[in-house]
């Protein structure tokens, strides 16, 4: 029967894990994010990092040469290598998103039981159209679209006590978001998501990867395929 407990405190210890909730604290001001991570009963901001104490700074040592490939060649080992290009989200790859990703998540947040909580929402949204109208003005309907659609769910699957969310439109600005959002969510409750989208996520980012690798492979505009010499 000794065995029998062991098992019996190892799920209740699991189970005890599982309750234990999870969350973060976003404060908004002129695009600039401070976030604090709590859990369970303690709390610690993230970013921006806490300014470390000065210390006495050390003696720099001359960088050693290394011998290249080439004969009489030297590199510098601090030598860096050229920085990768971020691959660049447009509106139709955040739009492939949401089709292949919300409908597994709305499944797997409708088996939470509505455990996830958010709280505070207090958001001011504004799409800047000062370099491009057209396309602030297409945001603008987007995200009025987003927040009258899918409010009305995410309330059915969240608990959201009192949401406030302002969309508003600025043609000789940036867009900028300002404002706080809080989530917490139980530990258990993220293995039941993670589960649930986890195939999904991985099908819709590789494809992105693919996407993005076959545009930075494609000749730019005004450049021509090298001919072949004739024979």
């Amino acid at each position: 029967m000794r065995w029998l407990w062991i098992i019996l405190g190892i799920i209740a210890v699991f189970w005890l894990i599982g309750r234990i909730r999870v969350g973060a604290h976003v404060t908004l001001q002129a695009n600039s994010p401070t976030v604090r991570v709590k859990i369970g009963p303690f709390g610690i901001q993230v970013f921006p990092a806490k300014p470390k104490k000065d210390k006495p700074p050390k003696e720099k040592k001359p960088k050693k040469k290394k011998k290249s490939a080439k004969k009489g060649e030297t590199a510098a080992s601090g030598d860096k290598k050229p920085a990768k290009a971020k691959p660049k989200i447009t509106l139709d790859d955040v739009k492939s998103a949401f089709n292949a990703l919300w409908p597994p998540l709305k499944r797997a947040l409708g088996r939470t039981r509505r455990s996830i909580r958010i709280h505070p929402l207090d958001l001011s949204v504004t799409a800047g159209g000062a370099q491009d109208p057209a396309k602030a003005a297409e945001l603008y309907g987007y995200l009025h679209m987003g927040v009258w659609t899918g409010m009305p769910v995410l309330e059915q699957l969240l608990v959201i006590p009192d949401p406030h969310i302002h969309i508003g439109i600025d043609f000789d600005g940036a867009t900028r978001v300002d404002g706080e959002a809080g989530i917490s969510i139980r530990i258990g409750t993220i293995f039941t998501v993670a589960f649930g989208i986890g195939i999904p996520a991985v099908k819709w980012y590789l494809n992105f990867t693919k996407k993005q690798k076959q545009q930075a492979q494609a000749p730019t505009e005004g450049e021509t395929k090298p001919t072949e010499p004739a024979a």
